[in-house]
């Protein structure tokens, strides 16, 4: 799991992200919200700070999600990582 949480990291930070950010949060934040989905997409919302938004854009099938967009609102900025590229 180490290696997917750095990913998630590395690519994050690819996008410009100028804030920490952990892996393992953005992981377990999403299946925090996804828990009780049916199979379908989602836009997803999540106030990780008092002034940073978390926007995900999720795939939920029966055993796995697929993130394939992030989008997060900051004062410094827009961030957008698509995962799926």
């Amino acid at each position: 799991m180490d290696e997917l949480y750095q990913a998630i990291e590395e690519k994050i930070k690819a996008a410009g992200y100028p804030r920490e950010i952990s892996g393992q949060a953005v992981y377990e934040d999403i299946c925090d919200q996804i828990e009780g989905k049916e199979n379908g997409s989602y836009v997803l919302l999540s106030k990780v700070e008092d002034d940073v938004i978390f926007e995900y854009h999720i795939t939920v099938m029966d055993d796995e999600f697929n993130l394939g967009l992030l989008t997060i609102r900051t004062p410094e900025g827009v961030f957008e990582t698509d995962f799926d590229k």
